[in-house]
């Protein structure tokens, strides 16, 4: 599939309010592999090819292993995923089905028991932030390939 429309290039305004979310995630104090593993996460739900591709390079420069990226899918059946990554992952794909039914009172005590007030904003900050991303890639059909070794776009 051909790249329909480069919105960077065209409103780079329009993402400002984009790239501020980013820095806070990034700021948080959530360790940076957990906060990969839910960004791969929330866009292998989403389905998206490119977020995918960075995620899953970005989380491996976190430091995580080949093994738990791709068990990732199916973290529920593994043993793979610490107590704090198994509430952060309910929690994110609760959110991300949230269309479908309500986050459940079960799913929230188990973040609640397991994250601060203030980490639980962050996770659902980068959450929401990683959804609209995916929403933007896939809508302008962002091809894959491009996000280099380094974490980085090539552009």
């Amino acid at each position: 599939m051909k790249q329909q429309v480069d919105h960077h290039k065209i409103a780079p305004k329009a993402l400002k309010g984009m790239f501020e979310l980013e820095k806070y995630v990034a700021n948080c104090n959530l360790e940076p592999s957990l906060l990969e593993l839910v960004k791969l996460r929330v866009s292998q739900i989403n389905g998206c090819e490119y977020c995918i591709e960075m995620h899953t390079r970005d989380a491996r420069n976190a430091g995580e292993t080949r093994q738990r990226i791709e068990g990732l899918g199916v973290w529920r059946e593994t043993n793979f995923f610490t107590k704090r990554e198994q509430a952060a992952l309910a929690w994110v794909e609760a959110l991300a089905f949230i269309y479908n039914t309500d986050v459940s009172d079960g799913v929230f005590e188990q973040v609640r028991n397991t994250f601060s007030d203030q980490e639980i904003v962050a996770l659902t900050t980068a959450s929401n932030a990683v959804n609209s991303w995916n929403r933007l890639a896939i809508s302008f059909s962002k091809i894959s390939g491009y996000y280099n070794s380094e974490g980085e776009l090539k552009i």
